[in-house]
């Protein structure tokens, strides 16, 4: 039996068109939404989520610009995907360790045949995610589909991708 699974990666308002949006985030939105309404398979979102205390953290310091505050607009995962019926995790770091909690139990319940990663930012979250699931996860497939994920820069984009491609993470361009 298939048990196939979708991640998006934090698709929240402040890293499209908020504080910290680009260009690049901006253009992915169609292709995201579309990826997650023709999956056949369990979707899980993640959502990278701050209190008014972030400028104190050492991410505060090292990018000082608050976003993902939760309860407010940023922290919002954006319109265009309906997240309603899907399980959405909040995470306060890069990788998402609730995620990982997730996975290895469905995993348990019904062995997971492949994991896809989409959303933002490719050489921040995507990629920590996607390093945290293989550690835990090693004989599942794992797939990155570049054409919905989005980098700080292209150029960072970029190099995650590669790097990934090392780990054995399967990339899709």
């Amino acid at each position: 039996m298939k048990n196939d699974l979708l991640i998006v990666v934090d698709m929240q308002n402040d890293f499209v068109d908020g504080a910290l949006g680009t260009p690049e985030a901006q253009a992915i939105v169609p292709r995201v939404a579309e990826k997650v309404r023709q999956f056949e398979g369990r979707v899980i979102f993640t959502q990278d989520t701050h209190d008014d205390q972030y400028l104190e953290t050492q991410e505060g310091r090292l990018l000082p610009v608050e976003h993902c505050i939760r309860g407010t607009h940023g922290w919002d995962i954006i319109d265009q995907l309906d997240s309603e019926n899907d399980v959405t995790i909040e995470k306060d770091t890069f990788g998402a360790k609730e995620l990982v909690d997730v996975l290895m139990n469905a995993h348990n319940e019904t062995p997971i045949t492949s994991i896809t990663l989409v959303g933002l930012c490719t050489d921040i979250c995507v990629i920590s995610n996607a390093l945290l699931i293989k550690a835990y996860l090693p004989e599942v497939p794992i797939l990155v589909d570049a054409t919905c994920c989005a980098g700080v820069t292209p150029e960072s984009h970029e190099n995650a991708l590669k790097a990934m491609e090392v780990c054995q993470i399967d990339i899709k361009r």
